[in-house]
């Protein structure tokens, strides 16, 4: 009896997963934006920031985002260490991105440190995680995977800083 069950549940769940099968299979395009939702998406931030140049107005927008997000002290409740994370963006020469680092502690403390991100040749995409647990976002770097940059825990606009960057990067790519 419970074997019978057992294979039609099976059954069914086979039937379920052919008739809703996932995009790829489905002849469906892959998950992502659309042409039209890129060019909706780009069109919508050059009106925003007065730009006709998508490079300027992707990097005016991950730079909002990044002063909105910004891991500050005021976040940091109960920790030893509070300090300020504040992060910048600029172009720099050909396929290339400048990411300036400010670390503020508490009194007059403060670290500055510049990284060069090479984007020729890598994937755009960009990865993040929000741990449950944590206070804190983190984004990866395209190139090797290690921690690019840190922003306050906020699984939205991590979401919406990502894809700017994923988009900058591959603008930067062009050329």
């Amino acid at each position: 009896m419970h074997l019978r069950l057992t294979r039609k549940l099976i059954h069914t769940v086979f039937l379920l997963g052919c008739l809703v099968a996932p995009p790829a299979l489905a002849g469906e395009p892959a998950a992502g934006l659309s042409s039209a939702e890129q060019a909706s998406y780009l069109d919508g931030l050059k009106r925003l920031y007065l730009s006709q140049d998508e490079r300027q107005a992707l990097l005016q927008h991950s730079n909002a985002l990044l002063t909105t997000y910004a891991l500050r002290a005021g976040y940091q409740v109960g920790q030893a260490q509070r300090q300020d994370l504040l992060y910048q963006l600029r172009l720099g020469a050909p396929g290339e991105l400048l990411l300036r680092e400010e670390i503020r502690g508490q009194g007059s403390d403060m670290a500055v440190r510049n990284q060069r991100i090479a984007v020729f040749g890598v994937d755009p995409f960009i990865r993040y995680d929000c741990p449950p647990s944590g206070i804190s976002c983190v984004l990866y770097s395209p190139i090797d995977g290690s921690p690019l940059l840190t922003i306050v825990r906020d699984h939205q606009g991590a979401a919406e800083l990502a894809k700017a960057l994923s988009f900058l990067i591959r603008r930067v790519q062009r050329g």
